[in-house]
């Protein structure tokens, strides 16, 4: 299935691999108009985090984030929002060569079917192993142009500042000098990266902290909830620290315990929940 499932590495056969999984259209509708994603882009992804923590049915300790270190290579560009199309890549195969044109051209006509802003999710299946890189300043701009605005890939980058120019941000496991065999292997399939499996079409959230892939379903709450938390922490918990100053020790932590129980109070009122403070 989809986020909630972490844990298992998901490694294709090398048979299957030899096979192009077209993806279900339907399955890639989004689910949020284009101006809700402009706004989810405005906050960070813990902010984002702790609004959908509040809206989600599954596990926030398991689903949806990523689970093994993750670097943002381009911090300055700040978060990225979209849907999910997925890639996986074996870039040192060189058997993957012989049919790279034809693959090229239906991996590319796949991602131009799909509506953006698009995110790029690629399952590197030499993973531990790192023998060379899709994305470079050459795949960025076409991507670009494809209507992708990022990439998280736990495999590697290469051409940081030239994607940076392009607009195009990535997160990844590291860095490389080289492509190798890199070609479109399989695609509009279930991903692993990270520890974390996407499904094609999912919203994808990413800064630097890392990323969430939110559940399918749980779209249309999340920015309310997201605004809501963030003004719930001003309107408590961070208005009370902010103005403890010169406050006596025992009165300090009486109005510290009173703005976290205000916190509760106003998140459990709105969900049902009260959120990090919560008893």
């Amino acid at each position: 299935m989809v986020g909630w499932m972490a844990g298992v590495t998901l490694r294709m056969p090398h048979a299957a691999i030899e096979r192009f999984l077209p993806m279900d259209k339907k399955q890639i509708t989004p689910q949020l108009p284009h101006e809700q994603l402009l706004q989810l882009k405005r906050w960070n992804t813990p902010t984002i985090y702790n609004g959908w923590e509040q809206i989600t049915q599954h596990d926030p300790a398991q689903t949806a984030i990523n689970l093994e270190v993750t670097t943002d290579f381009m911090p300055q560009m700040g978060p990225m929002a979209g849907w999910a199309v997925t890639l996986q890549i074996e870039p040192s195969q060189p058997r993957h060569k012989e049919k790279a044109v034809r693959r090229t051209g239906q991996y590319r006509e796949y991602i131009a079917g799909i509506p953006g802003p698009k995110i790029v999710v690629v399952q590197d299946l030499d993973k531990p192993a790192t023998t060379g890189s899709l994305w470079g300043e050459v795949n960025a701009n076409i991507h670009r142009a494809l209507g992708c605005v990022g990439t998280i890939t736990d495999g590697a980058v290469r051409d940081v500042d030239e994607m940076t120019n392009a607009g195009f941000k990535a997160l990844a496991r590291r860095l490389c000098v080289g492509h190798a065999h890199v070609v479109p292997v399989n695609w509009g399939c279930e991903v692993q990266v990270f520890g974390q499996r996407v499904e094609p079409g999912q919203l994808i959230h990413a800064d630097k902290h890392g990323f969430l892939a939110i559940p399918p379903g749980e779209e249309k709450g999340l920015l309310d909830a997201a605004v809501f938390m963030d003004q719930n922490e001003c309107n408590t918990v961070i208005k009370t620290a902010r103005g403890a100053s010169g406050l006596p020790h025992p009165e300090l932590l009486k109005r510290l315990k009173q703005s976290e129980t205000n916190f509760g109070e106003a998140a459990r009122n709105k969900f049902g929940s009260p959120g990090e403070f919560g008893g």
